[in-house]
């Protein structure tokens, strides 16, 4: 994916450091581009996960989100985002080394004999939002926020994962790509082709996954980019002039259908677990207008 505008620089180790530091156990993913394997630090005995990126695929000897992954997890070292322990290369690859953790929230959210309580859904939507702020406040966007992306540590700390897709937010006017965001976590400026946008598109995944972890089922589970449009304002309403200025300017903005906003009598029913402050903390997060969420 190509965005305007500088690419990021990342400092790689100018010696590689030598795979027999690591052990390479079994391989838990695989991608096009990269295969996960758990490992162990040799000398600490940690658990490890070493992401190997196969960098012979790409033209230029690099694949653009590995380079941002590392340059912003080099940044950001906070404990609600997941620690880069090393980098190294070999022949054909470069080599993340990082902190392993077990789980994910979606593999929790799906297995239903696992009771959520309000405080374990207040403490992972806490987790999550410090780990969002920490981005924010160091001008980065992460811009694939979603339940797998929220690693869970054996004792219970949730970590932003999967700094492929984040950005820094540096000149306002600079063009940025809308095609970010897992498509049932994208806010409403992104699916109308915004180019020019803020913290307020993370903010918007958050109350999504806020709304998952409550409902156990995906919110807004879109077919389609034209489908999720439908299925995002027939939740929540379609955006008007009144309540979202210069929407209709918006380069791919088409009002199909006219769904009125939900009352807080139909949210109760939807949401019928919720309290009222976690009522208007959805509400509060999943504003259409950009300018209205907290950030």
């Amino acid at each position: 994916m190509s965005v305007a505008g500088p690419q990021p620089t990342v400092q790689l180790p100018s010696v590689s450091t030598p795979l027999q530091n690591y052990s390479k156990d079994k391989k838990v993913g695989e991608g096009t581009y990269a295969v996960v394997y758990l490992g162990k630090q040799i000398t600490t005995k940690r658990n490890i996960a070493i992401k190997e990126i196969k960098t012979g695929l790409f033209k230029d000897g690099l694949d653009m989100s590995a380079i941002r992954e590392v340059k912003y997890l080099q940044e950001l070292k906070h404990p609600n985002v997941i620690e880069l322990v090393d980098v190294f290369s070999t022949t054909n690859n470069l080599n993340l080394v990082l902190e392993f953790l077990p789980c994910d929230l979606e593999m929790l959210i799906k297995d239903k004999s696992i009771v959520f309580k309000s405080s374990d859904i207040k403490s992972w939507l806490l987790m999550t939002l410090r780990g969002v702020h920490h981005c924010h406040r160091n001008f980065i966007l992460h811009r694939d926020l979603k339940p797998n992306n929220l690693l869970i540590a054996p004792d219970g700390h949730l970590k932003l994962a999967d700094f492929g897709l984040a950005r820094s937010l540096g000149n306002p006017n600079e063009n940025l790509s809308s095609n970010v965001v897992t498509r049932w976590y994208r806010a409403p400026e992104l699916l109308f082709g915004s180019r020019h946008y803020t913290g307020a598109i993370d903010i918007w995944s958050v109350g999504i996954i806020f709304a998952e972890l409550m409902l156990r089922i995906p919110y807004l589970p879109g077919k389609d980019d034209v489908d999720q449009i439908d299925v995002t304002f027939r939740a929540l309403g379609t955006p008007t002039e009144q309540i979202w200025p210069n929407v209709s300017s918006l380069p791919m903005y088409n009002a199909l259908h006219v769904y009125p906003p939900p009352s807080r009598q139909e949210l109760r029913q939807r949401f019928s677990a919720a309290t009222e402050k976690a009522l208007d903390l959805l509400i509060l997060m999943t504003q259409l207008d950009p300018k209205s969420k907290t950030n």
